[in-house]
């Protein structure tokens, strides 16, 4: 990161203040570079680094300098590019589709981990941990085709609020990180979501949130199958796991679906380690960047004892190998998007 901080200042000293610059873009590079590329970002190491490594990278010439068919961003997304607190919103989703059906299993009332949800009851469900938690999504996330569950998906989005905000889900989205997606794409990266939660319950939203197509997320999946129904081809969702994109997952799954490794990656917890040892390894000048929750106000205020986006052994190789780390209480001016228009 003190590499980049360097290269940034030299770079304001070559472009100078309040301009707009143009320059040739035959190799990827931005036409017109703004002078605040991330105007959600304060002034400080963290921005700085940030904007110093894409120069260095992007510009031709450049020791470090990048191909664009190199270029590759992977994001988690839980904690990283929308919020994960009190629990993952896809546990609020699967929870909702717990009492949804219902009606159809008079046995979920005595039954655990249902019972718990039927009853609103989150310290018990917790209590039965990861196996309980993907019981719950194999009740919910299968039986249905493809088509069916990117609607219920929508369906929930567009009613369903949070329990702090009172607010969609996807205005939860941080702002920061939306202008950092953008800012890589401007100057030629591909970006990614690589996250452990469910693929499919991602790709009904994301290209109209964060501007990634849905061919472009890698996340966790259940076993599907192909069926013909009443003459119609169709992808039918089975009760069974098929891959988990988490931790060491992570890397194997960029590796089978992307098949480059990463320059730049960006998670918030232990889950995303090794995606950024990954990207570290990388020939390439390479970008790792954590996303610490340090703002108990605007949102929440977690990393070693979090039961949700522990942030433990990823802060200390953070702090050993030099990676960059966001402190959101003080790299940000504003977490959610709907602060700016406050």
């Amino acid at each position: 990161m003190k590499k980049y901080l360097v290269l940034y200042l030299s770079i304001i000293s070559f472009v100078g203040c309040g301009e707009n610059t143009k320059t040739e873009n035959p190799v990827g590079t931005v036409t017109e570079m703004s002078t605040d590329p991330l105007p959600s970002w304060n002034e400080g190491v963290t921005r700085d680094a940030i904007i110093a490594y894409v120069k260095d990278v992007t510009t031709e010439g450049s020791e470090n300098f990048i191909p664009m068919s190199e270029r590759i961003a992977t994001f988690d997304n839980d904690g990283t590019l929308w919020s994960e607190k009190p629990a993952y919103f896809q546990l609020f989703f699967a929870m909702d589709r717990i009492k949804a059906l219902a009606p159809e299993h008079p046995e979920w009332k005595t039954t655990q981990p249902y019972q718990s949800v039927l009853e609103n009851d989150m310290a018990t469900l917790m209590t039965y941990g990861e196996h309980g938690l993907i019981e719950i999504v194999m009740a919910t996330h299968a039986g249905n085709s493809v088509e069916e569950f990117e609607k219920i998906v929508k369906d929930w989005l567009a009613t369903a609020k949070h329990p702090r905000f009172n607010r969609s889900y996807t205005d939860l989205v941080f702002q920061p990180m939306l202008e950092l997606l953008d800012y890589l794409r401007d100057n030629g990266f591909k970006t990614y979501i690589v996250s452990g939660g469910g693929i499919e319950f991602m790709r009904p939203w994301v290209e109209q949130v964060y501007g990634i197509p849905k061919d472009q997320v890698i996340g966790s999946s259940i076993k599907t199958e192909f069926d013909i129904v009443d003459g119609k081809p169709e992808l039918k969702r089975l009760p069974a796991l098929d891959f988990i994109d988490d931790k060491a997952g992570k890397p194997v799954g960029i590796n089978k679906f992307i098949g480059r490794k990463p320059v730049f990656a960006s998670g918030n917890s232990d889950g995303d380690l090794q995606m950024l040892q990954w990207t570290d390894s990388n020939a390439y000048a390479s970008f790792q960047l954590y996303l610490h929750h340090t703002d108990a106000d605007r949102e929440w205020a977690y990393d070693r004892e979090s039961s949700i986006g522990r942030l433990d052994k990823g802060l200390d190789e953070a702090n050993e190998k030099g990676w960059t780390v966001i402190n959101m209480k003080e790299d940000w001016k504003v977490v959610y998007p709907l602060e700016l228009n406050n």
